[in-house]
C-alpha cells in the first residue's frame, strides 16, 4: 500500500510543480486551430462526398451526372 500512496504523492508532486500548462490565452489559439483544421477537413470530406458521390445511396456525385451527361 505504501508503493500506491508514494505513487499518488509523487503525480501529485509532478503535476503540480513540474508540468507546465498553458495559458488561458494559449489555450484559445489552440482551440482556434484546431476547430479551423477541423472545418476545413469536413470540408474537403463534404467535396469529395459531393464530387464522388455514394452510389449505393442513390448519389452519383457530380462526376456521376457529367458522366451521365456525355455517355
Amino acid at each position: 500500500m505504501s508503493k500506491f500512496g508514494n505513487y499518488v504523492k509523487e503525480s501529485y508532486d509532478e503535476l503540480v510543480h513540474k508540468v507546465s500548462w498553458p495559458t488561458f490565452k494559449e489555450l484559445q489559439s489552440s482551440a482556434v486551430v484546431v476547430a479551423v483544421a477541423a472545418l476545413i477537413l469536413a470540408l474537403v470530406v463534404f467535396l469529395m462526398d459531393v464530387v464522388f458521390g455514394v452510389q449505393s445511396m442513390g448519389w452519383k456525385g457530380l462526376l456521376g451526372y457529367f458522366y451521365a451527361l456525355i455517355g
